[in-house]
């Protein structure tokens, strides 16, 4: 069969080829409309498809930091006017507690010996006059014996000038025999006196029996035994070695160590307030009693003590305690410590010079309190200071 018989008479295409022709034509029309489409687009919005360029969170302009007004920072970042305002600083420093040196006698033996007894404790009240110890001395006894034989040569001098006396004036002695007599009983009194002021210098009486060689020390005055270096049995053979200390605890120090710095900061009569670890929870007024005049080289710190009366020894040697020195008030320019930076070797704080612009200034610190800063030096009142987020705008 020919081509033309194929074909109908209307000249249509036989049914199984139409459907093919019509969904390629479909197919040709959508790409092309949506390639239309998509030109119409790209030119209606030109360059919209490129990325936004980010803003700066900050810029430095010369020595000045800028925080734009779209930044984050700003809603961080806390500024604050500097304040010139009346404190009263109050310098807490440690302090203990110590005796009274002027109420503080160590005790001395005053002869060589073995310690036969101690009468007394560590930390013991003694009475003036109560026995402390008892020492077998063999230099008590010679001191006894040269006394005794002092007092036998005393008595035999006299005894020589007497005679010597009653026979010149009864023309039977001669004038040089009674000088020579009156020579003697001169030197043999001094050499009396010498030994009894050596037993008195030894505690011991002189109407002691001859011959022993125990010595019982008493104590010079009352107090408490402070300090405590002998033991029933042990040789005492320094005699410039104190064998224990008794102070009297009825008045005490308590001592704090003022740095350098502060030095200017007490004074003689400045009241203290004191508080002991012992008792927390009391406070106790009292008065600077004395500063210092010497500089303690090594620590760099003056010594300052104040007097507390202590009649019921609650305030005992060697106690921690806290002493708060409260100075008169004075005007100071004060920002938060939270505003301060460390740079370097300088501390520094953000100034606002404008909105939203910020300068580093140095500044000095006199010293700090709390959580407030004083300064001595590098803004004045009024200037705004970052108080907070200032970390942010560091380098």
């Amino acid at each position: 069969m020919s081509q033309e018989e194929d074909m109908p008479a209307d000249g249509r295409a036989a049914p199984g080829g139409s459907s093919k022709g019509l969904l390629l034509a479909v197919l040709i029309v959508g790409i092309g409309a949506g390639l239309v489409a998509s030109r119409m687009i790209s030119a209606s919005h030109g360059s919209s498809t490129e990325a936004p360029q980010a803003q700066p969170v900050l810029t430095r302009v010369g020595d000045r930091i800028v925080v734009p007004p779209n930044s984050p920072l700003r809603s961080i970042l806390v500024v604050a006017p500097v304040e010139s305002k009346d404190v009263a600083r109050t310098l807490v420093l440690p302090a203990f507690v110590e005796v009274d040196p002027a109420r503080t006698v160590k005790v001395l033996p005053p002869v060589s010996g073995l310690v036969t007894a101690l009468k007394v404790q560590l930390g013991e009240r003694v009475k003036e006059g109560q026995d402390l110890a008892v020492i077998d001395s063999g230099d008590l006894a010679q001191a006894l014996s040269d006394d005794e034989k002092a007092r036998t040569m005393l008595t035999l001098t006299k005894q020589v000038l007497d005679r010597q006396t009653g026979l010149e004036k009864g023309g039977g002695g001669a004038i040089k025999d009674r000088e020579q007599a009156e020579s003697d009983y001169a030197q043999a009194k001094s050499e009396f006196e010498r030994a009894e002021a050596r037993l008195r210098s030894i505690g011991m009486a002189t109407s002691q029996k001859e011959g022993t060689r125990l010595l019982s020390m008493t104590a010079p005055v009352s107090g408490s035994i402070t300090d405590l270096e002998i033991a029933p049995g042990a040789y005492i053979n320094d005699t410039t070695a104190a064998i224990m200390t008794i102070s009297n605890l009825d008045s005490i120090w308590v001592t704090a160590n003022v740095p350098e710095k502060d030095t200017a900061f007490v004074s003689t009569g400045q009241p203290v307030k004191v508080k002991f670890a012992a008792y927390p929870a009391e406070t106790f007024d009292g008065k600077v009693l004395f500063v210092s005049d010497v500089l303690e080289p090594d620590t760099r710190r003056t010594k300052v003590r104040i007097a507390f009366d202590n009649p019921e020894k609650n305030f005992k040697p060697n106690m921690f305690a806290d002493a708060a020195f409260a100075g008169p008030s004075v005007t100071r320019l004060s920002v938060p410590t939270s505003a301060l930076l460390m740079n370097n070797e300088s501390t520094t704080v953000f100034v606002e010079v404008a909105s939203g612009a910020f300068e580093r200034r140095e500044v000095e610190i006199e010293y700090q309190e709390g959580d407030t800063a004083i300064i001595k030096k590098g803004v004045k009142a009024g200037e705004r200071v970052v108080i907070k987020g200032a970390v942010r705008l560091n380098d």
